[in-house]
């Protein structure tokens, strides 16, 4: 081979490598407000089911839903804001609604009934929709989902969630914890 194809071979790829190289570097770790929205009150988001209760009025106690736009349908006071908002603030906003000329003294609790799901992607043995439970890790919600696959890249992970009302990503160990709507994806290894 002549020394100027040997020169564009090397040239070629090194290209090729510092692209990729770049690739690896391009993503950066979870930032601070990301780690510390997991440590946070939990705030209610769509597809959270709550169970509430009035005391002493059973007619309106049961199991609701946040919709889609974030509200919960309650009887005789109709939709109430609830994605946001943790559970003392909705007990608050909804016994504030009753007392406006349905209850004189109402005693609201909340709890959640069941978690939005949280999705794993990527690499896994079964990529899906799995439900939340509390204290979850991400290396639990991995083996929910079947495990990692041969491929996978089993030191760390990457994390989609809301944090302030804004969409972040970024890239955690598989020993972070998870919170409900996370979306968490497995990356494949390079070598």
């Amino acid at each position: 081979m002549s020394t100027a194809k040997t020169k564009t071979c090397i040239a070629l790829a090194l290209a090729a490598l510092s692209m990729a190289a770049s690739g690896c570097t391009s993503y950066q770790p979870a930032p601070r407000a990301f780690h510390e929205a997991t440590i946070q009150p939990y705030r209610m988001d769509s597809g959270d089911r709550l169970r509430v209760t009035v005391f002493e009025q059973p007619g309106l106690s049961g199991t609701f839903t946040v919709d889609q736009a974030g509200y919960v349908a309650f009887p005789l006071v109709g939709q109430v804001p609830a994605r946001g908002h943790t559970l003392p603030e909705l007990e608050s906003a909804i016994a504030q609604k009753l007392r406006g000329g349905y209850l004189r003294d109402p005693d609201v609790t909340i709890e959640v009934d069941r978690y939005r799901s949280v999705f794993i992607m990527g690499e896994v043995g079964q990529a899906g929709q799995y439900s939340y439970v509390p204290g979850m890790t991400v290396q639990n919600a991995i083996a929910v989902a079947g495990g990692f696959s041969p491929r996978a890249q089993q030191g760390s992970a990457d994390i989609t969630r809301k944090v302030n009302g804004k969409i972040v990503t970024g890239r955690v160990p598989i020993s972070d914890p998870v919170i409900a709507g996370d979306t968490i994806y497995v990356r494949e290894r390079l070598f």
